[in-house]
Order: C-alpha cells, then structure tokens, then sequence
C-alpha cells in the first residue's frame, strides 16, 4: 500500500486487503500502517520503541526470519519495494497495537486513519463470523440430505424385493422334446430303453 496522502481517505477494503493472519491473530504489519498513518516505517518503530510499555506481546510482536520468509515467497509488502531489503524483521501490529501507534505519533493523520482501521478490523471479524456460520450451515444441510439419501436406499430396496417376490419362479420340469435345427422335434431316448418300431419298418437282427 502507498503511502496515503495528507486529507485522502483510504476505502476500509483496502485496509481490509492488507489485514494478515499471523499465530492465529489478524495483524497490519508495520509498513503498511506506516503508510496508512503518513510516516515512515523507521518514524512508526522508532516511536513505538520509546513507547515500550504501551505494546505488550498482543498488541505487536516481531516476525520471526521463518515468517519473514514465508511472507516475501507471497504477495505481500516485503515483496514490493518496501521492506524488500529490510535488514530486521518487521513488526506486525493487532487491532488494539495499531489503535496504540496512533496514540503514540499523536499527528491528526494517525489518529483520523486509526478510525478506518478499527472498522476494517470489525468487518474482517464480521466476515469471518459469517463465514463460520455459514460452513456450519451448510454441514447441517449435508448431514439431512445423507439421511435421506439412507432412507431412500432403504426404501428402494424394499420395493426390489417385493418385485422379486411377485416375480413367477422358474419351472422344474425336464424338456422331454428339443428342436433341431432343421425339422421337426425329434424324439429323446432314455438311457436302456429300446427304440420303439415305426410302421413299415423292421429293426435290424
């Protein structure tokens, strides 16, 4: 984000863009809110640095080199022109720590800016919340629809088998005649019984 010039206003969306998640807390690192305060990065830490006591450990703490890096592999500020050379790791400022910067500089910009800060930091939480809820939703939805789905394939096997039962099964009785391929059905001869005699013709001797 650039620096805000004097008298503009910065949308809270854009504000909202810049909010990270860093150890589970949403933060605004320290040249982002620099720029939002119109000061330098060194003015912000150098004053937050006189005012030590003000920033307890959940009002700012520093990056480690690990996040540092993980965040220049990103799109974040450390990728831009500033901060890309920095030689320490940067601050990352809360909710109430950026409310304290702007206690701290003292200037009519901070303290005008920290207003739209605390509001982007609201609608990020109320987006998140809707968000939660929605997923919550959304899983007891699915969970009702798998329940039914449970009683129509109960349901569907009930009526396959009614059907097999009224289906008529299959006869027992031996085909005593079979059809050749060409002609009528020829006779079929048990085993040990002796052919029958057609009239007109004798059997040999």
């Amino acid at each position: 984000m650039a620096r805000v010039k004097r008298g503009s206003v910065v949308p809270v969306e854009r504000i909202t863009q810049a909010i990270l998640v860093l150890r589970g807390q949403r933060v605004l690192l320290d040249a982002e809110l620099a720029a939002l305060y119109g000061v330098t990065t060194k003015a912000l830490n150098q004053a937050v640095k006189r005012n030590a006591a003000r920033f307890p450990t959940d009002f700012m703490f520093r990056l480690t080199s690990e996040e540092a890096a993980s965040l220049r592999s990103q799109n974040v500020t450390l990728k831009s022109g500033r901060g890309q050379h920095r030689k320490y790791a940067p601050y990352a400022f809360t909710e109430h720590g950026a409310i304290q910067a702007a206690n701290v500089l003292n200037s009519a910009r901070a303290i005008e800016m920290s207003v739209y800060v605390v509001r982007a930091f609201v609608q990020l939480r109320s987006l998140m919340a809707a968000n939660v809820e929605l997923a919550r939703r959304l899983d007891k939805l699915e969970a009702r629809i798998e329940q039914k789905l449970v009683g129509q394939d109960q349901t569907i096997a009930a009526m396959l088998s009614a059907i097999r039962e009224l289906m008529p099964q299959r006869s027992t009785v031996p085909v005593a005649l079979r059809t050749g391929r060409h002609g009528p059905p020829r006779s079929r001869h048990l085993p040990g019984a002796s052919p029958r005699r057609c009239s007109g013709v004798r059997t040999a001797q």
